[in-house]
């Protein structure tokens, strides 16, 4: 694994099992597939606070426009 995906995985961590499981998760199976502008917005929204990621990857906010189309392939690849 690279050091910037060793990075990523490290934030990926948060004080949320949800959480854990939507980033991490969606880091080992659709992270890849991402373009690089959305893999640029994915670093972004890690920078985000752990109310609004889960208020977001829950669907009980309005998720921002520059991270709805990262926001709709984690739901989709992460999907239990």
């Amino acid at each position: 694994m690279t050091e910037a995906l060793n990075r990523l995985r490290w934030r990926c961590r948060r004080g949320m099992l949800e959480l854990d499981a939507w980033l991490g998760g969606f880091l080992d199976t659709g992270y890849h597939g991402l373009d690089q502008g959305e893999q640029a917005a994915f670093g972004r929204l890690l920078e985000q606070e752990d109310v609004d990621l889960l208020a977001w990857l829950s669907g009980q906010a309005p998720v921002p426009a520059e991270f709805q189309a990262v926001i709709a392939k984690i739901r989709k690849v992460t999907q239990k």
